[in-house]
């Protein structure tokens, strides 16, 4: 009977056994081997040091307040467990790292919003890492006791590290605003007849007006009225301008009437198929012909002004998110995209197009209406512009 027993026994003790090691061997999950900061003079860096690419997700919290990004299919090299690092610098008070399930790794920034102006959290490849950075309110900024003006501070470094303009130390001065389409092309039409020419010539010269209180600052525009200007020209108005940034505005539609929200771009090919049909429809107007596409297709690969560009449209993104969101409710975050827009096309300095809302939603219809809504994104737009002068150090 005792022999009976241990035999029937022994199957299902080598099935637990094989499934528990075969647990073991498919652990998809990396190793999380080192988490990192160091405080600049303008900002914090943390860096989570991962080795493979792997997803994961940010937010904030209030109350208390932090940061906190979660690592997915991860787990903590042993001396990582619970570490907590105290950060003395006026704005951060700890960082924090920790096994939050048995797949995802959280690691936590407690601070002070009050005193934090941004916060930007991205990867890095060769090898793999996660970045926040973490900027306070009005770094490095005031009077030095020994120079009595103002102290300068670095740039920050972008996504892909400092670029070409950055390593040169290089500012903004003169800013090109291009409002979308106008004159013989209306652009997109609401349901109820607003046209995107109208609203977005609006909001153009609401940002023209908060520009203008930087009296170091030139703002000029490709059309200030009611004209049409093919878009291939917008560039070359900027180009002759010397321009240092250009910025065209836009109000969007899509086929399906549900769809809402806000979104930019930079010049870059893409084979979304959103981004293309977005393109096809802005693209729309122009003169161009394809025996022309060889021309066309080398100025967008020979476009130096990628990295620059997509960090614009970044900060632009964010801050009109942002900014919407503390006014309105449910506003769509579309985030940022490359994409060939004959608006962008030859820039020789960073260009993006924000399309600010939907024309073809409704409930976005009737925003665009108002005057409120239109000052909101023009403050969303020109809080981008002062965090992007910063960003290179100036401003």
């Amino acid at each position: 009977m005792l022999k009976t027993r241990f035999e029937k026994l022994i199957p299902a003790v080598l099935i637990i056994f094989l499934f528990a090691a075969g647990i073991a061997f498919s652990d998809a999950r990396v190793e999380i081997f080192n988490l990192r900061s160091y405080t600049h003079p303008s900002h914090t860096r943390i860096v989570i040091d991962i080795g493979k690419l792997r997803e994961y997700s940010s937010n904030e919290l209030i109350q208390p307040d932090r940061i906190y990004v979660d690592i997915y299919q991860a787990k903590l090299n042993p001396i990582l467990h619970g570490k907590t690092t105290l950060v003395e610098n006026g704005y951060i008070k700890a960082i924090r790292i920790a096994q939050k399930t048995q797949t995802s790794v959280r690691v936590v920034a407690d601070l002070n919003f009050q005193m934090i102006e941004r916060h930007h959290v991205f990867h890095l490849f060769d090898p793999f890492r996660v970045v926040i950075d973490i900027f306070p309110k009005k770094p490095l900024r005031g009077e030095s006791p020994q120079t009595k003006g103002p102290i300068p501070r670095p740039p920050e470094p972008t996504e892909e590290g400092f670029s070409l303009a950055r390593q040169l130390g290089l500012g903004i001065k003169r800013i090109v605003i291009d409002p979308g389409h106008g004159g013989s092309d209306p652009g997109c039409i609401g349901k109820k007849g607003l046209q995107e020419k109208a609203v977005v010539l609006d909001v153009c010269l609401r940002l023209k007006t908060l520009l203008e209180k930087h009296k170091d600052l030139e703002v000029v525009f490709t059309r200030e009225s009611d004209i049409y200007i093919p878009p291939e020209n917008r560039t070359v108005i900027a180009n002759q301008k010397q321009a240092d940034i250009f910025i065209s505005v836009h109000a969007n539609a899509n086929p399906n009437k549900n769809f809402s929200g806000v979104q930019t771009f930079y010049l870059n090919f893409s084979e979304d198929p959103t981004v293309t049909m977005i393109a096809s429809r802005e693209n729309a107007t122009s003169t161009k012909n394809i025996g022309e596409m060889k021309e066309i297709i080398e100025k967008i690969v020979k476009n130096s002004k990628i990295v620059e560009s997509r960090e614009f449209a970044q900060i632009i993104q964010k801050n009109l998110v942002t900014r919407l969101s503390q006014n309105y409710s449910k506003v769509k975050d579309l985030g940022v995209r490359g994409g060939p827009f004959w608006v962008l096309i030859g820039g020789e300095m960073p260009s993006i197009l924000v399309e600010i809302s939907h024309l073809s939603n409704a409930t976005e219809e009737a925003r665009l209406k108002e005057p409120q809504y239109r000052q909101t994104v023009a403050r969303g737009i020109y809080e981008g512009i002062v965090d992007y002068m910063h960003s290179l150090g100036k401003g």
